[in-house]
């Protein structure tokens, strides 16, 4: 960095940090200017030489660490006698991340290349330490094993005051579970959020709902993936085009159409209504609570031994309670919860006390999977059973066939598929039948809704279902799509049984054969009731990769749906 010169700075003050003046000729100076959008404090009083520390820090923590940075500079500290100067700069984490895992040559899990202008620095203090985990994840030496936290901001829910009074929000207690139902089934409710992928909040909430996911089973999984969908419509690239989305008004009209509920730091949400909005935002504290933010201060590995003395003796200085009240006038925490002078936590925030642990790699990876698999583009034909298996009644549903309840099924998760899905139909019995070739969805889902609603099966009707899989599984294969999963799912009632067709280890081996690792296309099979042979099922798709469901009782086919659908990466 450029180092900014005070009015009596010294004429020869160059990037190599030599100060070339006699002792005693000059009063102690502290030097504080913009250096690229970030600080420089730097102090000088006959010094052998300058240490520079580079500190890259999130945005809203920034302030506070360029304040304790100007203020510790005043009391002349040094190593070997050398001076210390501190530049601290403002910058998102997943920048720095990014710029870390580019000087290394390491590709860090869904989050992009680097942007060509964030520089590597010698500390970094990120949002969350879920930043580190992600990096250790790619390469272990990329951060250092100890960051200690220096502040504290719990992930909220913020609504909007008149949303939230609708809902009787302002003094409940919410879990996570009524969260989702409340996402998935009330039209009040337009979800907003940074993309999990660039934002430590978003993972934080991918976690918290893939303990609902793992809790509550099949109902966990619908509720999972119906929440993710909706929030999708309202995913957002910057905290900024989030905030940009909540209500500048309370009118009714304004508030159908703007976000009315989105996981934020308490920070940001203080932060929002401090610029006085016309409908400020209520914060809600679900439980259990989501990992909060904390901070790290992250030395990174490798910085000379005065370097990584100076770094210490400034981590030092963020640990004492005068930074506490520093921290409070950016509304953050100290790193223990408390706050300090100048900040009041509301009775709801005051008894959130509880703190998440941050997980490791695989649970965060696993989070954003997820999020990644429920979200992205896909390219799907679906291939219903219309053989006689299909017209058995079934007590537990009221007396529908197993052709009802899979429609049922089936159009419930048409309904939840994204616009950008691209979606075909195939029906089959000893034979098979294309009604809708795989096509745009915001173009055809009326013409699908139709197909799958005129679907009855054939009395007589025998299975070719091993015959049908290879054929779809070569037909989705030829219109393979770099940039969708691409995938078959089979809804089916029963076993083969076209003694003219396919054997099993025929259908087996071809598709082996027929794979191609490069153009992956997954096979997910869902059964309907006891008939289905579940291990004859599993050979298949463990042959090109993919997944078995089978409800025994297929009343539950609804909720074996939604799971599938939700594990179909189709990758």
């Amino acid at each position: 960095m450029v180092p900014v010169r005070g009015r009596h700075a010294a004429a020869d003050l160059r990037s190599n940090g030599f100060v070339a003046l006699a002792a005693g000729m000059i009063l102690p100076l502290v030097v504080i200017g913009a250096v690229y959008g970030g600080y420089q404090v730097m102090a000088s009083t006959g010094c052998s030489g300058t240490v520079r520390l580079s500190v890259a820090a999130s945005p809203e923590i920034a302030p506070a660490i360029k304040d304790a940075a100007a203020r510790w500079i005043k009391t002349e500290p040094r190593v070997d006698n050398e001076c210390v100067a501190v530049d601290v700069v403002a910058v998102g984490a997943s920048e720095v991340a990014a710029a870390i895992a580019g000087e290394h040559g390491v590709t860090i899990n869904t989050l992009g290349q680097a942007d060509g202008k964030t520089q590597v620095p010698h500390v970094w203090i990120p949002d969350s330490s879920i930043w580190l985990q992600r990096m250790r994840a790619a390469r272990e030496d990329l951060v250092p094993q100890n960051a200690p936290s220096l502040a504290r901001s719990p992930i909220v829910l913020a609504v909007p005051e008149p949303t939230a009074k609708s809902l009787g929000w302002l003094e409940n207690k919410l879990t996570w579970k009524q969260v989702l139902q409340q996402i998935v089934g009330d039209t009040r409710i337009t979800p907003g959020i940074v993309d999990p992928n660039r934002d430590a909040v978003g993972v934080s909430t991918m976690v918290a709902m893939a303990s609902v996911r793992d809790q509550f089973g099949p109902e966990g999984d619908a509720l999972t993936v119906g929440a993710i969908k909706a929030l999708t419509t309202g995913k957002s690239e910057q905290q900024s085009g989030l905030m940009a989305r909540f209500p500048r008004d309370a009118d009714p009209r304004t508030l159908s159409t703007a976000v009315t509920l989105a996981p934020l730091s308490e920070q940001a949400l203080h932060a929002y209504n401090a610029t006085g909005p016309a409908v400020p935002l209520i914060a809600v504290y679900p439980d259990p609570a989501p990992i909060a933010l904390d901070y790290p201060f992250a030395a990174m590995p490798r910085l000379s031994p005065n370097r990584a003395a100076a770094a210490e003796q400034f981590r030092a200085v963020l640990a004492g309670a005068d930074f506490r009240n520093l921290l409070s006038t950016h509304q953050l925490r100290a790193n223990d919860g408390t706050v300090g002078t100048g900040m009041t936590l509301g009775p709801s925030a005051a008894s959130s006390s509880a703190v998440t642990p941050v997980p490791d790699a695989k649970v965060i990876n696993t989070a954003l999977q997820m999020w990644i698999e429920i979200t992205q583009p896909s390219r799907m034909l679906a291939v219903v059973d219309v053989s006689s298996a299909m017209k058995q009644t079934v007590p537990s549903a009221g007396g529908l066939s197993k052709e009802q309840i899979a429609v049922q099924a089936a159009l419930g998760g048409l309904d939840m598929f994204p616009e950008s899905w691209a979606v075909g139909l195939w029906s089959f019995s000893t034979g098979h039948q294309q009604l809708v070739p795989i096509g745009p969805l915001n173009a055809q889902r009326d013409q699908l809704r139709g197909a799958l609603g005129g679907l009855k099966p054939n009395p007589k009707g025998g299975s070719g279902l091993y015959d049908t899989v290879f054929a779809a599984y070569q037909s989705v294969q030829q219109g393979w799509d770099a940039t969708r999963g691409n995938s078959v799912v089979v809804i089916t009632g029963g076993r083969n049984n076209n003694p003219a067709g396919m054997s099993l280890e025929t259908l087996v081996s071809s598709l082996k054969k027929a794979e191609n690792k490069d153009q992956p296309v997954q096979i997910i099979i869902i059964g309907v009731g006891s008939e289905v042979n579940q291990g004859e099922m599993q050979k298949i798709v463990d042959a090109t990769g993919g997944a078995v469901f089978v409800a025994q009782d297929p009343s539950k086919i609804g909720d074996i749906f939604m799971k599938a659908l939700a594990l179909d990466d189709g990758r």
